[in-house]
């Protein structure tokens, strides 16, 4: 009896390790670091969804210091999280980039500005410091003062600061107006006594002036491998109910993202405000690419000349028509 339950405990490990072995090994790094701007994903691993569509998924964090293009370029990531303008930027110099999937329907880009600058329109920008993020983040805003006629040039109109990833430019004085994000920094702007009533507030999304953002990328020639093309496609699938449970739970979703992060940084407070306002711009349901944004975001990147031209093969909808 014993050499049989032996036998059987055996056979039951080498069913575990086979199936272990059937999953299909994914690494997707995030456009930054750790945070509830993310929890589709994280919460998708967290609560196996990746594996029961047999996807061994490591998630990698993204910070000031990491190029999601570059590191897919590299080979360190098969799937990357990305704005189109930085993706857009490096396909035309070369990294064959290619939207699979579109899960951030919205903007959450604002420039903010206290009401003590007498900054209360667009004409009065001249003169004025704009602070904006840089490493592929300034595509929108750059975009946005091409299309007001307004020089961001050494001497021009407006005087262009690479602020820090948080408010403190606007705290210290150091810029008339700074860039947020509505899920994060305009939350430590809230939580610092700003609001709409001290606030001029410029939405990208509601001036219509948005680029996409988070969408998910690959490398082109990986496309060619029906096997490939298969594990994005579940991905995607497994992604998408990631969302939808981190929408419907945003209490528990916001603790999983806190237990997520290896550094300690994030606070559940944030990560909870983080995960009502993301809510408002990811579309669970629908993971394709909105061909009208997508040609908004592709004209706007061409007259302002950060891309030489309209890329083609830059986004598919094979993965996406799949799920449908």
């Amino acid at each position: 009896m014993k050499k049989l339950l032996l036998a059987l405990a055996a056979g039951a490990m080498a069913l575990t390790a086979t199936a272990a072995m059937a999953q299909d090994k994914l690494t997707l790094q995030l456009k930054w670091v750790t945070q509830a701007q993310f929890a589709g994903y994280i919460v998708a691993k967290a609560k196996g969804f990746y594996s029961d569509e047999k996807l061994d998924v490591t998630i990698l964090p993204g910070g000031p210091n990491v190029a999601p293009e570059q590191v897919i370029a590299g080979g360190g990531a098969d799937i990357i999280v990305d704005w189109m303008g930085g993706a857009a930027a490096a396909r035309d110099k070369g990294v064959p980039l290619v939207n699979i999937a579109q899960p951030f329907k919205r903007s959450g880009l604002e420039l903010i500005c206290p009401k003590e600058n007498n900054i209360n329109s667009v004409a009065d920008f001249k003169g004025k410091t704009l602070g904006v993020w840089f490493f592929g983040n300034e595509y929108p805003f750059f975009a946005w003062m091409n299309k007001e006629g307004l020089s961001t040039a050494e001497g021009g109109d407006v005087k262009v600061l690479q602020q820090s990833f948080d408010i403190q430019p606007m705290i210290q004085k150091q810029a008339d107006c700074i860039s947020v994000m509505t899920y994060n920094e305009y939350g430590q702007a809230l939580d610092a006594g700003y609001g709409p009533d001290n606030l001029t507030i410029f939405n990208y999304t509601e001036m219509g002036n948005d680029l996409l953002e988070d969408g998910l990328y690959v490398m082109e020639p990986s496309l060619k491998d029906p096997a490939k093309v298969d594990a994005y496609t579940r991905f995607v699938k497994a992604s998408m109910k990631g969302w939808q449970y981190a929408l419907d739970n945003p209490d528990e979703a916001a603790q999983i993202v806190v237990d997520s992060d290896d550094t300690g940084a994030a606070e559940l407070k944030h990560q909870r405000y983080m995960v009502g306002e993301v809510s408002k711009l990811v579309d669970a349901k629908d993971p394709a690419l909105d061909m009208a944004a997508y040609e908004r975001t592709i004209k706007a990147l061409v007259d302002q000349k950060i891309i030489s031209k309209a890329p083609e093969g830059a986004y598919t909808t094979v993965i996406t028509d799949a799920l449908k």
